[in-house]
């Protein structure tokens, strides 16, 4: 659950998904994020395809404090991306393939050595045995450009991520359910200044679930996620990495309310000891909650709060803990016509090294709020445009400034 530049923190992305954690979100993919959604197949069809061009510009690209030097002196610029994909989804007796492959070219009319291809190809196997027993088995594969947030570089660095993810379920009882999943991510920077972010995370998840005849839910989650740095830092003394171990016990919920207001939480304790951090231990709370409001009308509202641990793309620390809230609305205004407004707020306190002072300072807060509208003419085409605001408080002792930026961005899809 990384800061991305110019994008929402995967800390504002539901926690109950757990394969939402790995959103991508680097500036040159804004007019994807803003004002493009995943590709929806066409009702009836197997194969779909579909193309998406989109300009957009940022007043802050890189990222740079308000009392640094801008790179090249230009501090903003705009860019024009090219995507094409396809998405396969077919059901066979019980059985659902899904496969989704999208290519991507992004070109800079100022900082022309940030251009790039991206990539991100996904593909799952919904299974499904008898009448008890069913889950997921899948991987992913993304390359795209890593975020300018918290590392001051005007260089293109690539991060390539792999996944490979199994879940199961069984059915004890109608009532009652148990759950298994396991998961490793594998991140690698193409930038030899960033290498020391390389990491691999293994996640073994174990849970007991009721459900209730409301369609409401609550289970008992156990997780262990353990990380391996291969890399030491710049500022690392010693032999120690940044390898780490996090186990959780957890709460998820799953809340009918009423016909329009569901609560979703995945909220307990967690401890995670990283040695290369000061005592190496940290615990304590940990986890988010999640309203939904979808009255029958054209307002649907959310709101979240949350309190975890997040990477973070550094050269000083690799993680944060980070707490924060976020609120949202839809807004339906025509049957063609839809509007989004979305605003956060997330402080993140860092663990400090030996090296470094135990003093205030060693935290700063993120402020986001994004605006967008997305007109759909016909059922395969869709118009779009957006506006998004970060802003960074900073923290002297980590040499991280303050900075503020605007983004805007249009976008034109189609489907075939």
């Amino acid at each position: 659950m990384e800061s991305g530049a110019g994008f929402p923190s995967d800390a504002a992305l539901s926690e109950t998904n757990t394969m939402s954690r790995f959103c991508l979100r680097p500036p040159a993919l804004l007019a994807g994020v803003l004002v493009c959604g995943p590709a929806l197949a066409v009702p009836g069809t197997v194969l779909d395809l579909y193309g998406r061009i989109g300009w957009a510009y940022d007043d802050n690209l890189l990222r740079i404090p308000d009392d640094a030097p801008a790179f090249d002196n230009q501090r903003s610029d705009s860019w024009r991306t090219l995507e094409a994909g396809a998405v396969y989804d077919r059901t066979i007796s019980r059985q659902r393939l899904v496969a989704h492959a999208k290519l991507s070219k992004v070109k800079f009319d100022h900082f022309r050595q940030l251009d790039y291809d991206g990539r991100d190809i996904q593909g799952t196997w919904y299974w499904q045995l008898g009448n008890r027993f069913q889950g997921q088995l899948g991987v992913v594969h993304a390359q795209t450009l890593a975020p300018y947030t918290d590392f001051r570089s005007d260089q293109r660095n690539l991060r390539k991520q792999r996944r490979g993810f199994f879940e199961g379920g069984w059915k004890l009882h109608p009532r009652w359910e148990a759950h298994a999943a396991f998961s490793r991510d594998k991140y690698d920077y193409a930038l030899a200044a960033q290498a020391f972010n390389d990491r691999t995370e293994d996640v073994a998840e174990l849970e007991g679930r009721y459900l209730a005849r409301s369609g409401s839910a609550v289970g008992l989650v156990l997780r262990r996620i353990e990380g391996s740095y291969p890399n030491r830092r710049p500022f690392s003394l010693g032999p120690l990495t940044d390898d780490f171990t996090q186990d959780e016990l957890k709460a998820r919920v799953d809340w009918k309310a009423s016909g329009a207001t569901t609560v979703q939480a995945l909220a307990g304790y967690a401890r995670r000891k990283q040695p290369s951090f000061g005592s190496g231990r940290m615990s304590g709370a940990n986890g988010r909650v999640t309203l939904l409001h979808d009255p029958v009308g054209k307002l649907h509202y959310r709101a979240s709060l949350w309190r975890d641990f997040a990477p973070i793309e550094s050269t000083v620390v690799s993680y944060t803990l980070n707490k924060g809230a976020s609120a949202g609305a839809t807004w339906d205004a025509r049957a063609k016509l839809r509007v989004e407004a979305d605003a956060a707020y997330e402080k993140r306190d860092y663990n400090a090294r030996a090296a470094l002072p135990a003093t205030a300072g060693l935290d700063d807060a993120l402020r986001t709020a994004s605006l967008k509208a997305t007109w759909a003419p016909r059922q395969a085409i869709s118009l779009s445009a957006g506006w998004f605001y970060q802003a960074r408080s900073g923290s002297r002792l980590l040499g991280i400034g303050k900075f503020d930026s605007q983004s805007f961005a249009i976008n034109a899809s189609g489907q075939f």
